[in-house]
């Protein structure tokens, strides 16, 4: 089940959400930009260094799926894609997306593991898409509710951020890693709904 991979995903996300709200806004690209280049140096490198890479399996192999050993990691798609959202979105969009990132996706990929047994597309299953849909609803109707945002559309709001969110993490693009996908949908979608109920 990879529970560990889990934990550390919601955590390191998590963390990076909590980054991206206390460093100044003006200087948070250039930090999300730093840490992904770091992380796409280190994927390269170690790709092209047998002992760098087994040095970087010794320590983070519990981490890493079967196909990342040999591969670019999950960890440089997700930060390569967090570094595009915040170039391109505004503050309230990457925020949500990185809270949807840190639990939408773990919980909705526990979920279909454990019980999905209705499969959409490939791996993917209704009882992980309505995980996916509940927390990321839950996730906005929170961030919004205590911010004391859209008040009058709250719920609507909220449901369409949660469906939005379960999109995101449901649906394959061609062979693109969905650490990266999932930022750049979510964060696309939000911003579309979040501009017609005149947020933005």
């Amino acid at each position: 089940m990879h529970y560990l991979r889990k934990i550390w995903h919601m955590g390191a996300v998590f963390l990076l959400f909590i980054l991206y709200r206390l460093i100044p806004e003006t200087m948070t690209p250039y930090f999300f930009g730093v840490l992904a280049f770091i992380a796409v140096a280190i994927d390269a490198l170690r790709l092209r260094s047998p002992l760098m890479n087994d040095l970087v399996m010794a320590i983070f192999k519990p981490l890493m799926r079967a196909s990342e050993v040999k591969g670019y990691a999950g960890t440089t798609f997700l930060l390569t894609g967090v570094f595009i959202i915040v170039l391109a979105f505004p503050k309230v969009v990457v925020s949500l997306t990185l809270l949807f990132l840190a639990f939408g996706d773990p919980i909705a990929s526990f979920i279909g593991i454990r019980y999905g047994k209705d499969k959409i597309f490939g791996h993917k299953s209704i009882q992980g898409f309505i995980a996916a849909f509940v927390v990321c609803l839950l996730i906005t109707l929170s961030y919004f509710y205590v911010r004391e945002i859209m008040s009058n559309r709250l719920f609507v709001v909220s449901l369409i951020s949660g469906m939005i969110g379960a999109l995101a993490e449901l649906i394959p693009i061609s062979k693109i890693d969905d650490n990266l996908s999932l930022p750049i949908l979510s964060s696309l979608g939000l911003f579309i709904v979040f501009f017609f109920f005149g947020l933005l």
